[in-house]
């Protein structure tokens, strides 16, 4: 996968692009072909994030084997995929995510899903991830850790 590095303009933050087209902005969005999402505080176990995506998209169909996390929709609707079942959750409503469970977000929707995302575990990098359907062909196997699509 290319990749290649920018400075963004007048923030100095250096942001690593590839396939994905992911650039931040001043505010630390990071944009997705499904969406964005924004890391609102984190600590040594933990990851807080409001996520957003897009009506008619879909995040991977993916595990974690080092992290868990908590979903509470914030507005508009999501189908959720947790492991071999399948929900509807609306506003102010929530689901559990356990590690090493596939699962998926999707906004079935016509207006923007945001949820926010809290993620407890050990390693909580982007890196922990591994990913068995996607819409936007990002689909990889774990080979000793490492990704096969990086």
């Amino acid at each position: 996968m290319e990749c290649t590095e920018k400075i963004v303009a007048g923030h100095g933050a250096r942001v690593s692009l590839s396939s994905d087209l992911i650039e931040k902005d001043r505010l630390g969005k990071v944009e997705r072909n499904w969406g964005n999402y924004i890391v609102l505080e984190e600590g040594p176990s933990y990851k807080i994030k409001i996520i957003e995506v897009s009506p008619g998209h879909r995040l991977s169909l993916q595990k974690h084997l080092h992290r868990s996390e908590h979903w509470v929709v914030i507005s508009g609707v999501a189908k959720v995929t947790n492991g071999s079942s399948e929900k509807i959750i609306h506003v102010n409503e929530s689901t559990y995510i356990p590690k090493n469970i596939i699962h998926r977000l999707e906004n079935p929707g016509k207006i923007p899903l945001k949820i926010i995302e809290i993620q407890n575990g050990e390693y909580l990098e982007e890196e922990d991830i591994e990913r068995f359907d996607d819409d936007y062909d990002r689909v990889n196997e774990r080979l000793n850790g490492v990704r096969k699509d990086e």
